[in-house]
């Protein structure tokens, strides 16, 4: 093999590697298990995963949990795992599918213009997305759910049904490229439901 075909094989290679490309949208607070567990299969599946924060730095991503006596989760400090690009950095063009974490980043995140200009972007191209826990706050501020039907951490049942969106108690809800799902302890039904429809819009090859 000549060495301008092994250039041309090679910059083949790059292109379809950037043609597989997966972005997930968080920040500080984010719950530990649903940004790093989506990270690492989608990584194991042979996608190049790209993690976008506000600002390029060290994310403190949190774990929430249950006590005894408490009417609600309680936080605690999570990992640590540095953010690849900030959401300015982000050309949504790059990427074929978008993840979207849950845990309290979303909550202050859904103001943000860039990061509502990103997720603007995948569903204005139909690209697969999934969304999990408190993370379809960020999907119903942009207007995204009205229509479908999802699932969420069940006290948003509410919020979502505010968005427009159809509410449903299920491990994990498809509706046309957007799979969504109630909280980590649901991953691998999520995760299941979601490379189904990777492998299908946007395949690893």
């Amino acid at each position: 093999m000549s060495v301008q075909d092994r250039i041309a094989l090679d910059r083949l290679g790059e292109r379809t590697a950037m043609a597989a490309k997966i972005l997930i949208v968080t920040g500080d607070a984010a719950e530990s298990l649903e940004v790093l567990y989506p990270y690492q299969r989608l990584r194991e599946e042979g996608y190049d995963v790209h993690i976008a924060a506000p600002a390029r730095k060290k994310l403190q991503f949190v774990v929430h949990d249950f006590e005894p006596g408490f009417d609600t989760y309680t936080e605690k400090p999570g990992y640590t795992w540095p953010a690849d690009l900030a959401f300015s950095e982000v050309d949504p063009g790059q990427y074929v599918a978008l993840v979207i974490p849950g845990g309290r980043a979303p909550e202050y995140l859904r103001g943000d213009p860039e990061l509502r200009k990103i997720l603007k972007s995948f569903f204005d191209a139909d690209k697969p997305v999934a969304q999990i826990c408190h993370g379809p706050l960020l999907t119903a501020a942009i207007g995204s759910l009205a229509g479908r039907r999802v699932t969420a951490y069940p006290a948003l049942e509410i919020d979502m049904q505010t968005a427009g969106a159809t509410f449903q108690d299920a491990e994990a809800v498809v509706d046309g490229t957007l799979v969504s799902s109630r909280a980590w302890p649901d991953h691998s039904g999520w995760m299941r439901e979601f490379l189904t429809v990777l492998r299908s819009k946007a395949p690893v090859t």
